[in-house]
């Protein structure tokens, strides 16, 4: 299995690829730029998060909108990568009231397969300035948190993905979990 960690100048995403590569991932971290030609071979992307603010710096994240029109693979986007999959298919992000960092309640809304056998409730680490602020008829909420009404998301037909918070660092429970409930979704 190959999953390419698109980098968004995030300053976690290593911590991205390596949370793949502990899950025994064949893990690739790519620029942005990356032309599709050269990802065809991907058994699943993962849009990491960034510096680039999604209100005013959206040409900063590359190439990610071809890749989620042109490949049929599972796309789990984090932070300002869940930012840009919600604004691909019609949705609005933009500055946060209320910027959250640090330790966070996320609250599942539905049962999905991103966090299938995980409680109701969990603690997720934050860092973000922008959110999810409207969803496009293509996508559905899953989970929510008291300052952010869209913690994680996703598409109603494809396994494209997205969470605000940060799977990928070690204060996120069941951030192992998380990933690998996205990777049983590559079909095999």
């Amino acid at each position: 299995m190959i999953v390419y960690v698109v980098d968004n100048g995030g300053q976690w995403t290593h911590r991205e690829w390596r949370m793949l590569r502990y899950l025994g991932v064949d893990a690739r971290i790519i620029p942005n730029t990356t032309p599709l030609s050269e990802i065809r071979d991907a058994d699943a992307l993962v849009l990491s998060g960034g510096a680039p603010s999604i209100a005013y710096e959206k040409h900063k994240l590359g190439f990610q909108g071809e890749y989620l029109d042109n490949l049929d693979i599972p796309v789990l986007g984090i932070c300002v990568g869940a930012q840009f999959i919600a604004e691909h298919f019609g949705g609005k992000s933009g500055p946060a009231e209320v910027p959250e960092y640090g330790k966070t309640e996320i609250i599942v809304d539905y049962e999905n397969d991103l966090f299938s056998s995980l409680p109701a409730r969990f603690i997720a680490w934050e860092s973000h300035n922008d959110e999810i602020k409207e969803l496009g008829e293509d996508l559905i909420g899953l989970a929510h948190s008291e300052n952010c009404k869209y913690q994680a998301i996703k598409h109603r037909s494809r396994p494209i993905y997205g969470v605000q918070f940060h799977p990928e660092v070690e204060h996120t429970e069941y951030g192992a979990e998380i990933f690998k409930n996205f990777l049983s979704m590559v079909k095999k």
